[in-house]
């Protein structure tokens, strides 16, 4: 679709807002909010909400964590009814606008219309608007969605919006603003338009989910199964694992390795520069980013390493919040790690390192750790678990044709989600970009709508 631009525009003093509409007007968020505090309200003081105060069932405290993730469901923080009534004045009601005002500051989200009873805590903002001036979703859009309006914030917390927001820089927002019905019609524009783009993102994330299992099921069977589709079974004698071919062997873990131990048990002190200690952050990318890394005294990388000292060829296992990541050591230069992080030294005779790696990507593993449940739903691996763990062995001409097999179909279902990913990703763009230019002016979208 075409869209088109404005008949005539005027300027405003707002840095990259630019030109409005003609027929807008621009408007400080003081001038749309109800009067007093009615209008606008900070969240209580954490003095005055304490957490020994919570109870397990009573009337809901709202926070930053459901604004930033639009899920008015979330959390369990709860106050007592006779307390309610004391904080009634931080109530929250359907159509209100909340907004974040620390770390993740400036997210902007509306009570929806089932949720409920509840209060904002000291990180949130609450306003409530003249709805014969600025419809709530309207407001919503031009916080949330708008870079224009983004950077008024910036600038207004000083250059950066981490340092947070409060009421003043909110109340002194100028925002563009078209006349109600306009803003009417655009939001009906944008439902429209918004609602076929997520249509696409969530088709998107589905086959991005549907490759994920495929890729799933491709390891499993080339680590159970092999690639020889003729070979002799036999039986396991594992329930969930079935036959595996005749000549491979079992073994636990602890059998097939020279160390399995984790990394320092102590925070130890961070330096400028020095030797690198990585984490498990350090891990969920393809690559170690060593721009990111913590870096420890050379002394005490000496001493944690009589102890734990990774070397190329060795295998790092995340064993702490996010569990099961793994990263084969491929370079040479020395570092520590943290006790989030196990050290595996392989008998190279018996489990290359790769297969290790596969075999932990596949519902071998899965089974026994988990059984059959998320991962996100196990936070801790404990040494003594992980050395008890059962693998299939295969002769190590086989492991290295299966690593090279799956080198390759890995490779090509990792590209696809890619693209997936980056579609996913350009189509959020163009959402955000759609919205800030109907909700700013940059586009007529009047006839759109009528047509």
């Amino acid at each position: 679709m075409k869209y088109y631009a404005y008949a005539e525009y005027i300027k405003t003093n707002i840095s990259m807002l630019g030109e409005i509409p003609k027929t807008w007007g621009m408007m400080q968020v003081r001038y749309l909010l109800k009067d007093g505090s009615d209008g606008i309200k900070i969240g209580p003081f954490g003095s005055a909400l304490k957490l020994d105060e919570m109870v397990d069932s009573g009337v809901r405290v709202y926070g930053q964590e459901n604004v930033i993730k639009k899920d008015f469901k979330l959390g369990k923080r709860r106050i007592s009814q006779p307390r309610f009534m004391e904080m009634k004045v931080y109530e929250v009601r359907a159509n209100d606008i909340l907004i974040t005002m620390m770390g993740t500051s400036g997210k902007c989200e509306i009570v929806p219309e089932n949720a409920e009873t509840g209060i904002i805590d000291s990180h949130l903002l609450r306003l409530r608007v003249k709805d014969t001036k600025i419809q709530s979703r309207f407001f919503r859009l031009l916080i949330d969605e708008c870079h224009e309006i983004e950077n008024q914030i910036k600038v207004s917390g000083k250059g950066s919006i981490m340092h947070g927001l409060n009421s003043s820089i909110v109340k002194s927002l100028k925002l563009p603003l078209p006349p109600i019905d306009e803003q009417v019609t655009i939001l009906k524009f944008l439902d429209h338009e918004t609602k076929k783009i997520d249509r696409l993102i969530e088709k998107q994330q589905q086959l991005i989910k549907l490759l994920q299992e495929k890729r799933q099921a491709v390891i499993s069977h080339a680590v159970t199964k092999g690639l020889n589709p003729n070979a002799k079974m036999k039986d396991s004698g594992v329930e969930w694992l079935g036959e595996i071919p005749e000549h491979w062997g079992t073994s636990r873990l602890k059998y097939v390795t020279n160390q399995i131990i984790d990394g320092a048990h102590f925070t130890p002190t961070y330096v400028s520069e020095g030797v690198p200690f990585l984490r498990v952050t350090d891990l969920h990318n393809d690559a170690i980013d060593r721009n990111k890394l913590k870096y420890i005294p050379v002394d005490e990388h000496n001493e944690l390493t009589k102890r734990c000292k990774p070397e190329k060829g060795d295998l790092l296992l995340s064993k702490n919040g996010t569990i099961g990541i793994t990263k084969i050591i491929d370079w040479e230069w020395e570092f520590s790690i943290f006790v989030s992080l196990c050290l595996i030294k392989f008998k190279k005779s018996k489990l290359k390192a790769e297969i290790f790696s596969y075999i932990f990507q596949s519902t071998v593993i899965e089974e026994q750790l988990f059984h059959s449940s998320k991962k996100t739903s196990v936070t801790n691996l404990h040494l003594d678990k992980i050395k008890e763990l059962y693998f299939i062995i295969p002769p190590i001409d086989e492991q290295k044709n299966i690593i090279s097999f799956l080198d390759c179909e890995t490779k090509k279902i990792d590209c696809l989600i890619k693209r997936c990913n980056k579609a996913i990703n350009l189509s959020k763009e163009r959402r955000t970009a759609l919205i800030s230019a109907a909700v700013t002016g940059k586009i007529d979208i009047r006839e759109a709508v009528d047509g």
